[in-house]
């Protein structure tokens, strides 16, 4: 299957690192005109750098704005207007006793991971509709349905974000748009691997950490390892693509059989 996005414009939040890099560097090598967002300069700049590095003719430009807040997203709709293809990425994840979770740090997770892709489909999504084509995508969690007691917040924001999703993908119906969820499963990322140490002892060498952290703290998991930020970028490659017209209004799951249920 050759999944080329040659002609079209894709908007990544939050890719400097990790899953959002993997995705914009996998977006890029199908062929589309990558915008790499990140709240500072220089690692936007390292983030397109390395996507030149790795995709020979790359087409790669930088939106340097926190799209946390409503001054970022209008500075993503002033300085790129037109976007194909949307994916939500940007998200935060912390470990707190849910006990001692203030009312204002329930408020920065619901900014960051929910109101973030509330406003910038609200900005695109209009225009793609009139195109009669386009791709929104929201890089969601297994934590969305299997709420971790260690970040309750972060699991209660990735739940309220598939509700986000399913709802604009209503929105968008018999207009040519796909809406979709993507459920990502514990992957390797720098976050994550900084989770895994606040969980396990430091002095234990990184595969036994994670293979530990794995069993004992994600256990459910049938793939029995983090996943790696390019097998998300695989999904997302392909709900982006043209093959993938009839998926919409989906969760679509990348999570290592992490989800106890034989329903999506």
């Amino acid at each position: 299957m050759k999944l080329d996005l040659t002609g079209t414009t894709a908007l990544v939040t939050g890719s400097t690192q990790g899953i959002g890099l993997a995705i914009a560097t996998g977006l890029a090598d199908a062929g589309a005109h990558v915008i790499v967002n990140g709240r500072r300069a220089e690692s936007a700049d390292a983030a397109a750098e390395a996507i030149r590095s790795a995709v020979a003719g790359a087409q790669v430009a930088t939106l340097v704005a926190d799209l946390a807040t409503e001054e970022g997203a209008g500075t993503a709709a002033e300085l790129f207007p037109d976007v194909d293809i949307l994916i939500n990425n940007l998200g935060i994840f912390g470990s707190q006793d849910a006990l001692e979770i203030s009312d204002d740090e329930w408020r920065r997770y619901f900014e960051t991971n929910v109101l973030s892709a509330v406003r910038l489909t609200r900005t695109y999504l209009p225009r793609m509709m009139e195109r009669g084509w386009g791709r929104v995508q929201y890089i969601a969690s297994d934590s969305a349905f299997v709420t971790p007691i260690e970040m309750i917040h972060y699991g209660v924001s990735k739940t309220a974000l598939l509700g986000v999703s399913r709802g604009f993908a209503k929105v968008a119906a018999g207009s040519g748009v796909t809406v979709n969820s993507v459920i990502a499963g514990p992957t390797h990322t720098g976050g994550v691997e900084d989770l895994v140490y606040e969980l396990i002892d430091r002095s234990v060498p990184w595969d036994e950490a994670q293979r530990r952290f794995m069993a004992e703290h994600r256990p459910q998991s049938l793939l029995q390892r983090l996943i790696e930020p390019e097998e998300i970028s695989n999904m997302v490659v392909y709900l982006s693509s043209r093959q993938a017209s009839a998926t919409t209004g989906g969760a679509v799951r990348v999570d290592g059989g992490y989800v106890d249920s034989i329903a999506p």
